[in-house]
């Protein structure tokens, strides 16, 4: 069921343009790895702008990550995901989104828009759950979030893997995105 915007009622919400807080937020992602457990990283670097319209459901976002700043906490790894046998960071420096819609789905937000990653641009909805609105002790107005999509890496050309000797492969196809956002309200 989707909702419509005139029973739509956010506490806090405010019409504006929001830009990402980068110190409180986070671009992350996990991968099953070996079948057995799962590997995380982030992207270090990053931007995203919000602009809410007085009806929340024609609110946009646009985000960008920096595929250089991607890092697993392991060094040699962090090499091999910036070369060719994954995100090929010189030909494609960046990953984007683009919202094309808000939605409320069985009283749950979804933000769906185009994702552009290796080249490849596919269209994918996040599950956004808001944290709230507040103001902070220097007079800024802010809001959090969390969004999550999965997205299957193979979709966007992103091919290398590897069979294990005891079966099954080096990594799995899904990949969960998990952004952790905190965003101000500009003045």
């Amino acid at each position: 069921m989707t909702t419509t915007a005139s029973t739509i009622e956010i506490p806090g919400y405010r019409a504006g343009t929001w830009t990402i807080d980068p110190a409180h937020s986070e671009v992350a992602f996990s991968v099953r790895h070996l079948m057995i457990s799962k590997v995380k990283g982030k992207f270090e670097r990053f931007t995203a702008t919000f602009v809410t319209a007085e009806n929340p459901l024609d609110s946009t976002v646009t985000a960008s990550a920096e595929v250089a700043s991607v890092t697993t906490n392991e060094p040699t790894r962090d090499a091999h995901l910036r070369t060719g046998d994954f995100f090929e960071a010189e030909t494609y420096p960046t990953i984007d989104f683009v919202s094309t819609g808000v939605r409320v789905e069985n009283g749950d937000f979804k933000v769906d828009g185009e994702l552009t990653m290796h080249g490849v641009t596919k269209s994918v909805t996040f599950d956004f759950d808001f944290g709230g609105f507040g103001g902070d002790p220097y007079g800024n107005y802010k809001g959090g979030a969390t969004a999550k999509t999965v997205i299957n890496r193979e979709e966007f050309g992103l091919h290398y893997n590897a069979a294990l000797e005891t079966g099954g492969v080096l990594l799995g196809d899904q990949v969960t995105i998990t952004l952790e956002l905190q965003a101000q309200l500009e003045q």
